[in-house]
């Protein structure tokens, strides 16, 4: 279960935190707190919390499903 959390933060910190590039931004945009994103950015062993997926996703106007495929889970 560790890898499939590894692949969910790391897709999420690879393609969508790190290129919006502020992440007091980043957290307002997708109603999460900034903790939560320098925890995606730095924290090997942060275990995401599917709230948080869920209002990613619904910020970035996906689907759970299409995220999960674009993750490759």
């Amino acid at each position: 279960m560790f890898e499939v959390n590894r692949k969910i933060v790391e897709y999420i910190r690879n393609e969508w935190v790190i290129p919006s590039d502020n992440n007091s931004q980043f957290a307002l945009d997708h109603g999460i707190d900034e903790k939560t994103v320098r925890r995606i950015k730095d924290d090997e062993n942060y275990q995401i919390a599917l709230i948080t997926i869920m209002r990613i996703c619904s910020a970035k106007e996906i689907t759970l499903a299409d995220f999960f495929k674009s993750v490759g889970i």
